[in-house]
């Protein structure tokens, strides 16, 4: 046991799901700035709004991988890439999420069945296929990306907000099943970050100003990195002894 924490992640090779922008786009280059390889999990993998160029700025590698999660045969031949080229997946971080706002009597089965598809589905496949590497490993980190959403209830958002509650409790199941493998696995839930998934509803004055106000401890929008932040020490050797829990990442919101 080292006597101070690391944050190095120097020599580690992680996958990022919904990588290209975002969220996705933010965790990548800090996972990188950390000192790790990244594969990226791409919907289009000639949309990774020059991704590969800024990790490679930073002097790791970068490999675009073809991940539309909804697809199982291209899950599994990503994982299979990014082990056949950096040799391991040390680090999985599920980014890649939906949401429609629309009130509960008026969701219809298109939008509800894509919304599990991409939230819980893709994430729990995701992590199955990277989960057999890591047990063979007898080493991994798993981080989803939560939610807010899945403590509170926002009004208009059922369906993300079950995803959301979903996946803080697979990431217990799994943590608790695979710990014996020295496979950590937890939640990352943010607030409402400024990102062009939500540049549309933060753009309306009204709604921002609600969000703001129950952002109760800081009372602001956050940012990508201070998401990315969270990611990295849970990635990090740092987080040795923390797993199965969700942290919020959410100004106060849920304080109050």
């Amino acid at each position: 046991m080292n006597e101070f924490p690391s944050f190095d992640l120097t020599g580690q090779v992680a996958l990022v799901t919904g990588a290209a922008r975002g969220l996705g786009h933010a965790i990548s280059l800090a996972l990188a700035n950390a000192g790790a390889d990244i594969a990226l999990g791409l919907r289009d993998i000639n949309s990774d709004n020059d991704l590969v160029k800024k990790i490679e700025a930073l002097g790791r590698r970068a490999l675009p991988l073809q991940m539309d999660i909804t697809q199982l045969d291209q899950i599994s031949t990503a994982v299979s890439e990014t082990v056949t080229h950096f040799g391991k997946i040390d680090i999985l971080v599920n980014n890649a999420g939906l949401g429609f706002s629309n009130p509960a009597e008026d969701v219809n089965e298109k939008d509800f069945d894509l919304i599990l598809d991409i939230n819980l589905k893709g994430t729990f496949f995701t992590s199955q296929a990277v989960g057999r590497v890591m047990i063979k490993q007898k080493s991994g980190r798993i981080i989803n990306i939560g939610s807010q959403a899945g403590t509170i209830a926002l009004p208009l958002d059922s369906i993300y907000c079950m995803t959301k509650a979903a996946i803080s409790h697979l990431t217990k199941c799994l943590a608790v099943e695979w710990g014996q493998y020295n496979i950590l696995v937890n939640t990352v839930a943010p607030t409402f970050i400024s990102t062009p998934g939500t540049d549309g509803e933060l753009s309306d004055p009204e709604f921002r100003k609600d969000v703001i106000e129950r952002i109760a401890g800081l009372h602001r929008i956050g940012e990508p990195v201070e998401v990315a932040g969270v990611v990295v020490f849970l990635a990090s050797p740092a987080s040795s002894l923390v797993t199965g829990d969700t942290i919020m990442v959410d100004g106060g919101w849920t304080a109050r």
